[in-house]
Protein backbone atom coordinates (compact mmCIF):
# COMPACT_ATOMS: atom_id res chain seq x y z
CA UNK A 1 0.00 0.00 0.00
CA UNK A 2 1.28 3.44 -0.86
CA UNK A 3 2.18 5.62 2.07
CA UNK A 4 0.01 8.70 2.60
CA UNK A 5 1.69 11.96 3.49
CA UNK A 6 -0.83 14.56 4.63
CA UNK A 7 0.41 17.76 6.21
CA UNK A 8 -0.95 21.20 6.95
CA UNK A 9 1.15 24.12 8.09
CA UNK A 10 1.13 27.88 8.12
CA UNK A 11 2.41 29.97 5.26
CA UNK A 12 5.60 32.00 5.41
CA UNK A 13 4.92 35.65 6.12
CA UNK A 14 7.05 38.49 4.82
CA UNK A 15 6.40 42.22 4.72
CA UNK A 16 2.60 42.32 4.29
CA UNK A 17 2.83 39.23 2.07
CA UNK A 18 1.97 35.58 2.39
CA UNK A 19 3.80 32.77 0.63
CA UNK A 20 2.13 29.36 0.66
CA UNK A 21 2.01 26.21 -1.41
CA UNK A 22 0.07 22.97 -1.62
CA UNK A 23 0.64 19.80 -3.60
CA UNK A 24 -1.23 16.63 -4.43
CA UNK A 25 -0.14 13.47 -6.19
CA UNK A 26 -2.54 10.83 -7.47
CA UNK A 27 -1.29 7.39 -8.53
CA UNK A 28 -3.11 4.33 -9.84
CA UNK A 29 -2.72 1.24 -7.66
CA UNK A 30 -2.42 -2.32 -8.93
CA UNK A 31 -6.11 -2.80 -8.11
CA UNK A 32 -7.09 0.17 -10.28
CA UNK A 33 -7.94 2.36 -7.29
CA UNK A 34 -6.38 5.82 -7.28
CA UNK A 35 -4.34 6.65 -4.18
CA UNK A 36 -2.96 9.94 -2.91
CA UNK A 37 0.58 9.37 -1.61
CA UNK A 38 1.07 13.14 -1.23
CA UNK A 39 -1.51 15.59 0.10
CA UNK A 40 0.39 18.56 1.50
CA UNK A 41 -1.05 21.93 2.49
CA UNK A 42 -0.06 25.35 3.76
CA UNK A 43 -2.63 27.86 4.98
CA UNK A 44 -4.56 29.29 3.16
CA UNK A 45 -4.28 26.44 0.63
CA UNK A 46 -5.76 23.57 2.64
CA UNK A 47 -6.53 20.27 0.85
CA UNK A 48 -9.28 18.03 2.23
CA UNK A 49 -10.21 14.61 0.84
CA UNK A 50 -13.88 13.55 0.60
CA UNK A 51 -15.43 10.38 -0.88
CA UNK A 52 -16.11 12.08 -4.23
CA UNK A 53 -13.29 14.63 -4.61
CA UNK A 54 -10.39 16.52 -3.08
CA UNK A 55 -11.43 20.02 -2.01
CA UNK A 56 -9.27 23.08 -1.74
CA UNK A 57 -10.51 24.86 1.37
CA UNK A 58 -9.61 28.46 2.13
CA UNK A 59 -7.85 28.46 5.49
CA UNK A 60 -7.72 32.27 5.74
CA UNK A 61 -9.15 35.39 4.12
CA UNK A 62 -7.96 36.36 0.69
CA UNK A 63 -5.88 36.11 -1.34
CA UNK A 64 -4.76 39.59 -0.36
CA UNK A 65 -2.62 41.82 -2.57
CA UNK A 66 1.00 40.69 -2.44
CA UNK A 67 0.20 37.06 -1.58
CA UNK A 68 1.95 34.44 -3.69
CA UNK A 69 0.25 31.04 -3.67
CA UNK A 70 1.13 27.91 -5.60
CA UNK A 71 -0.72 24.65 -6.16
CA UNK A 72 0.89 21.58 -7.74
CA UNK A 73 -1.29 18.76 -9.10
CA UNK A 74 0.35 15.56 -10.36
CA UNK A 75 -1.86 12.79 -11.76
CA UNK A 76 0.05 9.65 -12.68
CA UNK A 77 -0.60 7.29 -15.60
CA UNK A 78 -4.02 5.66 -15.36
CA UNK A 79 -5.01 7.63 -12.24
CA UNK A 80 -8.12 9.79 -11.82
CA UNK A 81 -8.43 12.91 -9.67
CA UNK A 82 -11.43 15.17 -9.17
CA UNK A 83 -10.65 18.53 -7.56
CA UNK A 84 -13.04 21.21 -6.37
CA UNK A 85 -12.93 24.27 -4.16
CA UNK A 86 -15.26 24.67 -1.20
CA UNK A 87 -16.19 28.26 -2.04
CA UNK A 88 -15.31 31.20 -4.24
CA UNK A 89 -11.95 32.88 -3.67
CA UNK A 90 -12.36 36.54 -2.67
CA UNK A 91 -9.34 38.56 -3.84
CA UNK A 92 -8.84 41.62 -1.62
CA UNK A 93 -6.55 44.65 -2.03
CA UNK A 94 -3.38 44.75 0.01
CA UNK A 95 -1.75 47.72 1.75
CA UNK A 96 0.94 48.10 -0.92
CA UNK A 97 -1.26 47.84 -4.03
CA UNK A 98 0.51 44.66 -5.12
CA UNK A 99 -1.01 41.88 -7.20
CA UNK A 100 -1.93 38.59 -5.55
CA UNK A 101 -0.90 35.54 -7.58
CA UNK A 102 -2.08 31.94 -7.68
CA UNK A 103 0.13 29.62 -9.71
CA UNK A 104 -1.31 26.24 -10.61
CA UNK A 105 1.03 23.62 -12.09
CA UNK A 106 -0.60 20.48 -13.51
CA UNK A 107 0.85 17.25 -14.88
CA UNK A 108 -1.26 14.32 -16.12
CA UNK A 109 0.29 11.06 -17.27
CA UNK A 110 -0.81 8.76 -20.09
CA UNK A 111 -4.29 7.42 -19.47
CA UNK A 112 -4.71 9.68 -16.46
CA UNK A 113 -7.65 12.04 -16.01
CA UNK A 114 -8.06 15.26 -14.04
CA UNK A 115 -11.20 17.27 -13.32
CA UNK A 116 -10.18 20.64 -11.89
CA UNK A 117 -13.36 22.70 -11.56
CA UNK A 118 -12.89 25.40 -8.92
CA UNK A 119 -15.42 28.01 -7.87
CA UNK A 120 -14.97 31.56 -9.24
CA UNK A 121 -12.38 34.10 -8.19
CA UNK A 122 -14.15 37.30 -7.12
CA UNK A 123 -11.87 40.32 -7.55
CA UNK A 124 -13.06 43.09 -5.26
CA UNK A 125 -12.72 46.85 -5.73
CA UNK A 126 -9.09 47.95 -5.65
CA UNK A 127 -7.72 44.40 -5.79
CA UNK A 128 -5.33 43.02 -8.39
CA UNK A 129 -5.26 39.25 -8.83
CA UNK A 130 -3.62 36.85 -11.29
CA UNK A 131 -4.25 33.16 -11.90
CA UNK A 132 -1.44 31.50 -13.84
CA UNK A 133 -2.09 27.92 -14.94
CA UNK A 134 0.44 25.64 -16.63
CA UNK A 135 -0.62 22.16 -17.77
CA UNK A 136 1.45 19.31 -19.20
CA UNK A 137 -0.53 16.38 -20.63
CA UNK A 138 0.96 13.12 -21.84
CA UNK A 139 -0.50 11.47 -24.93
CA UNK A 140 -3.81 9.87 -23.99
CA UNK A 141 -4.34 12.05 -20.90
CA UNK A 142 -7.75 13.63 -20.25
CA UNK A 143 -8.57 16.99 -18.70
CA UNK A 144 -11.59 19.06 -17.71
CA UNK A 145 -10.43 22.49 -16.51
CA UNK A 146 -12.67 25.43 -15.64
CA UNK A 147 -11.64 28.98 -14.73
CA UNK A 148 -14.12 31.72 -13.79
CA UNK A 149 -13.67 35.31 -12.64
CA UNK A 150 -16.20 37.80 -11.32
CA UNK A 151 -15.32 41.49 -11.21
CA UNK A 152 -16.63 42.74 -7.89
CA UNK A 153 -19.16 41.62 -5.34
CA UNK A 154 -22.82 42.67 -5.55
CA UNK A 155 -23.13 46.30 -6.68
CA UNK A 156 -19.34 46.78 -6.49
CA UNK A 157 -16.91 47.93 -9.13
CA UNK A 158 -14.43 45.11 -9.55
CA UNK A 159 -10.69 45.26 -9.46
CA UNK A 160 -8.18 43.96 -12.00
CA UNK A 161 -8.02 40.29 -12.97
CA UNK A 162 -5.36 38.61 -15.06
CA UNK A 163 -5.22 34.98 -16.04
CA UNK A 164 -2.88 32.97 -18.20
CA UNK A 165 -3.41 29.40 -19.40
CA UNK A 166 -0.66 27.36 -21.06
CA UNK A 167 -1.31 23.75 -22.06
CA UNK A 168 0.97 21.25 -23.77
CA UNK A 169 -0.10 17.84 -25.05
CA UNK A 170 2.25 15.00 -25.99
CA UNK A 171 5.21 17.37 -25.92
CA UNK A 172 3.61 19.99 -28.19
CA UNK A 173 1.80 23.26 -27.41
CA UNK A 174 -1.97 22.83 -27.38
CA UNK A 175 -3.20 26.18 -26.05
CA UNK A 176 -1.73 29.54 -25.05
CA UNK A 177 -4.25 32.08 -23.76
CA UNK A 178 -4.20 35.17 -21.57
CA UNK A 179 -6.62 37.94 -20.63
CA UNK A 180 -6.42 41.00 -18.40
CA UNK A 181 -9.58 42.91 -17.47
CA UNK A 182 -10.61 45.56 -14.98
CA UNK A 183 -13.98 46.62 -13.64
CA UNK A 184 -13.00 50.29 -13.83
CA UNK A 185 -11.40 50.20 -17.29
CA UNK A 186 -13.71 51.33 -20.13
CA UNK A 187 -11.66 49.34 -22.64
CA UNK A 188 -12.17 46.12 -20.65
CA UNK A 189 -15.90 46.71 -20.45
CA UNK A 190 -16.16 47.66 -24.13
CA UNK A 191 -17.50 45.50 -26.97
CA UNK A 192 -14.07 44.06 -27.85
CA UNK A 193 -13.55 42.42 -24.44
CA UNK A 194 -16.32 42.01 -21.83
CA UNK A 195 -19.10 43.82 -23.71
CA UNK A 196 -20.54 45.20 -20.49
CA UNK A 197 -20.43 41.90 -18.59
CA UNK A 198 -18.64 41.44 -15.28
CA UNK A 199 -18.23 37.65 -15.29
CA UNK A 200 -16.01 35.71 -17.68
CA UNK A 201 -14.71 32.17 -17.80
CA UNK A 202 -13.36 29.28 -19.79
CA UNK A 203 -13.83 25.53 -19.89
CA UNK A 204 -11.13 23.41 -21.48
CA UNK A 205 -11.88 19.80 -22.36
CA UNK A 206 -9.16 17.47 -23.64
CA UNK A 207 -10.02 13.90 -24.63
CA UNK A 208 -13.36 14.23 -22.80
CA UNK A 209 -16.41 12.20 -23.90
CA UNK A 210 -19.02 14.33 -25.65
CA UNK A 211 -16.61 17.17 -26.44
CA UNK A 212 -17.09 16.67 -30.18
CA UNK A 213 -20.72 17.83 -29.91
CA UNK A 214 -19.92 21.05 -28.04
CA UNK A 215 -19.30 23.32 -31.10
CA UNK A 216 -23.01 23.13 -31.91
CA UNK A 217 -23.78 24.75 -28.53
CA UNK A 218 -22.16 28.10 -29.32
CA UNK A 219 -24.29 31.19 -28.56
CA UNK A 220 -23.88 34.96 -28.64
CA UNK A 221 -22.31 34.86 -25.17
CA UNK A 222 -20.44 31.54 -25.40
CA UNK A 223 -17.77 30.91 -28.01
CA UNK A 224 -16.56 27.39 -28.79
CA UNK A 225 -13.16 26.78 -30.35
CA UNK A 226 -11.97 23.31 -31.37
CA UNK A 227 -8.22 23.17 -30.83
CA UNK A 228 -5.56 21.88 -33.19
CA UNK A 229 -5.33 18.75 -31.09
CA UNK A 230 -7.65 16.63 -28.93
CA UNK A 231 -9.41 19.52 -27.20
CA UNK A 232 -12.20 22.09 -27.17
CA UNK A 233 -12.18 25.50 -25.46
CA UNK A 234 -15.42 27.17 -24.38
CA UNK A 235 -15.24 30.87 -23.48
CA UNK A 236 -18.27 32.60 -21.97
CA UNK A 237 -19.43 35.97 -20.67
CA UNK A 238 -22.27 36.71 -18.26
CA UNK A 239 -23.65 39.36 -15.94
CA UNK A 240 -23.50 37.09 -12.89
CA UNK A 241 -21.84 33.93 -11.61
CA UNK A 242 -24.93 31.73 -11.94
CA UNK A 243 -25.44 32.53 -15.62
CA UNK A 244 -21.73 32.07 -16.30
CA UNK A 245 -21.75 28.61 -14.71
CA UNK A 246 -24.73 27.60 -16.84
CA UNK A 247 -22.88 28.58 -20.00
CA UNK A 248 -19.81 26.63 -18.95
CA UNK A 249 -21.70 23.49 -17.92
CA UNK A 250 -21.99 21.76 -21.27
CA UNK A 251 -21.57 18.07 -20.49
Amino acid sequence: MAQLTSTTSGGRFGRNRLFASASIEAVAGADGVTRLPVLASQVPLVLRRTPDAVYLVGGAAGPIGGDELSLRIDVGPGAFLRMRTAAAAIALPGPDGLESVLRVSVSVGAGGRLEYLPEPAVVTAGARHATLVSVTLAAGASLALRDEVLLGRHDETGGTARWVLQVSYAGRPLLRQSLSVSGCDPASLGPAVLAGHRAAGTLLLVNEPGAAEIPALATAEAAVMPLAGPGVLVTALAHDAVSLRQRLTVL
